[in-house]
């Protein structure tokens, strides 16, 4: 759905995000590998979600994070990701029906919930509580605690639905990305002001 106020909030997030840009190129640089780092299960959401809020928010000149578009081959697979998560500002939890399955998808959502970032869940066909940790047996009882309480987590954390058989996914990214990049505007002025610094905007 269009908005009137669409295109002045676009312009709007361009002129805060070239501040942001300013302000946080050494620094990135430096230590920081991504801006955002998205978080889905790829047989669901790649070809859909995932790629499309990376492309979009890569229009920006930010820094997404994608396993497919970001990793090379050599990189050290829990080593590139977990250091991403703990470098970034924000996640992006997109769950989907075969989400809890995956060993990946779980470890990562932990990490994001341990490290207290900020995390905007998008339930993808899927309710909030229909997300249940199998016991399959692949993971241990250890992981499993983890695993069930970031989902926990996730759960009562608002975030966006979408029904793939009735939404448009180019709204949703949309929606989504705006969230992400007026999340990452208010967290880079938080930090100013606890460092006593200028406001961002």
């Amino acid at each position: 759905m269009n908005r009137p106020s669409s295109l002045a909030a676009i312009k709007f997030q361009r002129q805060l995000l070239s501040q942001y840009h300013s302000r946080t190129q050494l620094t990135k640089r430096v230590t920081k590998p991504c801006d955002v780092f998205i978080n889905h299960r790829g047989i669901d959401t790649k070809r859909t979600i995932a790629t499309l809020m990376y492309d979009y928010l890569h229009r920006f000149n930010l820094r997404p994070f994608l396993d497919n578009k970001t990793m090379k081959p050599g990189d050290k697979l829990f080593e590139k990701i977990d250091g991403a998560i703990q470098g970034c500002k924000v996640g992006v939890a997109v769950f989907s029906p075969n989400y809890c399955k995956s060993y990946f998808c779980l470890h990562e959502l932990a990490l994001f919930m341990e490290s207290k970032k900020k995390v905007i869940p998008i339930f993808c066909d899927i309710k909030p509580s229909q997300l249940r940790v199998p016991n399959d047996g692949v993971c241990t009882e250890k992981e499993l605690r983890r695993f069930r309480w970031a989902i926990e987590e996730a759960k009562h954390t608002v975030g966006l639905t979408f029904d793939s058989s009735k939404g448009n996914f180019s709204d949703v990214v949309t929606s989504a990305s705006e969230i992400v990049i007026n999340s990452l505007i208010e967290l880079e002025a938080e930090e100013h002001m606890k460092l006593g610094k200028s406001p961002l905007y």
